[in-house]
């Protein structure tokens, strides 16, 4: 009924936590929700460990688990297979997002494995309230569209920064990486078109993919460039070539990544923030 039109109502998520903090969700099997699975919004100290979620691949926005203006999260050892992103990182939409100000910072993801027609680990594209201070590290993703998408969209405003993704192992994926700043609707035609959103300081390592289609694209925003994306030790195989990577409105460098980085991300001037990342 979503697909043709004809649904009366919105569809809810499964589990919402709201303004709650020192939560555990845990050892729980969630399928088949209407919409986003798991989506703790404005809160604190939160735990979501051993869970197993499951919907069909052709459900849409079935997220598995969206924390969402929250802080100090921690989402591990997890299983899911999805409709839509199996993970994907929140802080509010376009002036709604920006008036309300309420960022997620401190976010740790561990040890997730799953499937999705998405991506395995997403943030945004609703970054309005910003997102910092996330690491995302040993993930297992197969049958998907991406691997880790990061993406927002003028009109946004907030940043994205402070991002590690480390110790990925892909199969039979589409796209390694995507991060793009053209990415996601508007809810109203009263956002600001001015709100551009600051993408910084980003680092990609350790990963290894089997069955790439294409490597990646990183396009940012043209007055608005994604800075410091730093590249490190990926490789990306496929049966047939992988297509290579493309770039545009960004800066930052590239250490042993293949197939070959874009020019873009091989200038010496971004080499020292990349190397003290790693």
């Amino acid at each position: 009924m979503w697909k043709k039109g004809t649904l009366p109502f919105t569809r809810p998520h499964l589990l919402e936590l709201m303004d709650s903090s020192n939560a555990i969700v845990s050892n729980l099997v969630f399928q088949d929700s209407p919409f986003w699975n798991i989506h703790p919004v404005y809160c604190s100290n939160v735990l979501i460990r051993n869970l197993t979620i499951l919907a069909p691949h052709d459900s849409p926005n079935t997220d598995g688990i969206d924390p969402d203006s929250s802080s100090n999260v921690c989402i591990e050892d997890c299983n899911i297979s999805t409709g839509d992103d199996l993970i994907a990182i929140k802080s509010g939409w376009d002036e709604y997002g920006i008036a309300c100000g309420r960022p997620s910072s401190g976010i740790t993801i561990r040890r997730i494995t799953g499937s999705s027609p998405f991506a395995g680990f997403s943030v945004g594209s609703e970054t309005s309230g910003g997102v910092e201070n996330v690491l995302a590290e040993h993930l297992n993703f197969y049958s998907s569209g991406f691997g880790v998408h990061i993406k927002t969209n003028s009109g946004r405003g907030g940043f994205i920064r402070n991002i590690t993704v480390s110790d990925v192992v892909l199969d039979n994926v589409r796209y390694g990486l995507r991060i793009a700043g053209d990415v996601g609707g508007h809810p109203d035609e009263r956002y600001n078109h001015s709100a551009l959103p600051i993408v910084d300081s980003l680092t990609i390592k350790n990963v290894q993919g089997q069955n790439i289609k294409e490597a990646g694209l990183i396009k940012g925003i043209p007055n608005s460039a994604f800075s410091r994306i730093c590249l490190s030790n990926i490789k990306l195989h496929g049966s047939a070539p992988v297509r290579p990577w493309k770039c545009a409105a960004v800066s930052g460098a590239a250490l042993d990544v293949q197939p070959s980085p874009c020019t873009e991300l091989t200038s010496t001037s971004g080499m020292s923030f990349c190397t003290n990342s790693l």
